[in-house]
């Protein structure tokens, strides 16, 4: 047990001495029980608690993960089977990797954190590929700001509204195209060389929804990576533009995820030209028309509802719905020109430059690519950005395969020397209280690509493991080097 504080707790006449005695006792006292219970073994056979120096193994016990697995009759907030309103919402809460906080909030539990930092990292790489600069901007928007732009009265009850003590308005951002056009115009003296200027960041957004639904896919609070770019000239402006899109394909392609990129109306950001990135899907609230002869694809709310034909080729247009992850708008100089963002030519007259804005929604593509990839009862991820890629599942205590720990053991040990890339990507299921069926089952609900089970086959010599490809529905009996083999394969970003 932990030492009482000194009496009265740590009030304002406590002396700073006595604070650190009572801390150094409190540290001696409680260091045998930490002892034993964390240190490895050093010596004789090893369990799941002892490894090689420098490779402690990442126990799935001592992981913050609700492994109740949740059904759906037992969730909470959302118990209801009418408030479940899709696929990956009902997974993601029975899988413990969302809690609903309030309706439209969540709060986002460490495995959905790991595939979202990953999803960044792919996202960092192909902005940065193409020029872009990471910056941060605040979630508070002065009111005075969307009233020079015209948006204060336009976003309508859309904007989470608030005051100071001083009276004075503010909005949290949905989107930031006045705070970074204030900011460029605040520069000044800004050199047609420095264009063009890429700027983005990801933050949370803000969104008052009058009903939130689907559960990531319609929230009232998310993440977004957005993007401002500023440029000399409408030509040079749609270059920028076409090398954005060509990012965001990127970023689609990589995840393996399947995507169609459709004319769009501005809506209330405005601009003259904007495409939506989609993940066709059932339960998509967009409806878009596409061409199955040309390249043409739009959203319905661009063309005449009643069009049927392809306005390129004239053949007959298919319909489908889509789940929108990605947002493009060329803005030309809506903004800059509203808040003066100006640029000195080379013969150093002032001239208003051209703007694009460019949207992905981060918590939106985790939702949508588990909505589109998942089977009814099991989580899919895009094998790049799952929270861990591997899930070792040794034999359970006192069955007759339990010496076939050991063989797990070391399966884990050589994995992450011979792969260390995936060294933190690597779960070893140590509730060995639990039948492997269950513990397949929770692997299987939470995603991991590849799982590994030391079953009946480890007996075989030379051993041999039973691996689940989980994204391609593959069964395979692996030695350890064939194990080895498939995991040197991973990519992890």
């Amino acid at each position: 047990m932990c030492p009482a504080l000194p009496r009265g707790g740590w009030d304002r006449g406590c002396s700073l001495a006595l604070g650190r005695a009572w801390l150094r006792r409190r540290w001696k006292e409680s260091r045998p029980a930490l002892t034993s219970r964390v240190l490895p073994q050093r010596c004789g056979s090893r369990g799941h608690q002892g490894h090689p120096r420098g490779a402690p193994r990442l126990a799935l016990s001592k992981l913050f993960q609700p492994l109740n697995l949740r059904e759906a009759g037992a969730i909470g907030l959302e118990s209801k089977a009418e408030e479940l309103t899709c696929k990956s919402q009902r997974l993601m809460i029975q899988a413990g990797l969302i809690y609903p906080s309030s309706p439209g909030c969540y709060s986002y539990m460490p495995y959905t954190v790991r595939a979202m930092e990953k999803l960044v990292k792919v996202i960092d790489q192909e902005m940065q590929a193409i020029g872009g600069q990471k910056l941060n901007l605040p979630s508070l928007s002065s009111a005075e700001l969307w009233r020079t732009s015209g948006r204060w009265d336009l976003m309508g009850k859309e904007l989470f509204r608030l005051a100071d003590r001083h009276s004075k308005e503010y909005c949290l951002g949905p989107t930031h195209e006045e705070t970074i056009t204030d900011l460029i115009a605040s520069q000044g003296n800004l050199s047609y060389k420095q264009l063009p200027l890429l700027l983005y960041q990801i933050t949370r957004k803000f969104r008052d929804e009058p009903k939130p639904r689907f559960g990531l896919l319609r929230s009232r609070e998310f993440y977004m990576k957005d993007m401002y770019t500023f440029d000399t000239c409408e030509e040079a402006a749609l270059q920028t533009y076409n090398l954005v899109c060509e990012a965001y394909c990127n970023v689609f392609n990589s995840l393996g995820l399947r995507f169609v990129k459709v004319q769009a109306d501005t809506g209330s950001i405005g601009g003259s030209m904007s495409h939506e990135f989609q993940l066709p899907a059932a339960i998509g609230e967009d409806k878009l028309m596409i061409c199955s002869n040309c390249s043409f694809s739009a959203n319905v709310e661009t063309i005449n509802p009643d069009q049927t034909d392809c306005p390129v080729c004239k053949q007959k247009l298919g319909e489908t719905k889509g789940i929108e992850v990605g947002h493009t708008f060329y803005l030309g100089t809506k903004y800059t020109s509203v808040f003066n963002v100006t640029f000195h030519t080379a013969e150093n007259k002032p001239v208003i430059a051209e703007m694009g804005c460019y949207g992905l929604g981060i918590t939106r593509i985790l939702a949508a690519s588990i909505e589109v990839l998942s089977m009814e009862d099991s989580i899919r991820w895009p094998n790049l950005i799952a929270p861990y890629q591997v899930c070792l599942i040794p034999p359970k205590k006192g069955s007759r395969e339990e010496r076939g720990e050991a063989l797990m053991d070391n399966l884990y040990d050589s994995i992450v020397e011979a792969v260390p890339w995936i060294k933190g990507d690597a779960v070893l299921d140590d509730r060995t209280h639990l039948t492997i069926g269950k513990r397949l089952k929770d692997a299987n609900r939470l995603g991991y690509p590849y799982v590994i089970i030391a079953g009946k086959k480890v007996f075989y010599n030379p051993p041999e493991f039973e691996v689940w490809n989980q994204n391609i529905g593959e069964i395979m009996f692996l030695t350890k080097e064939g194990v080895i083999e498939l995991l040197s394969k991973v990519q992890v970003p």
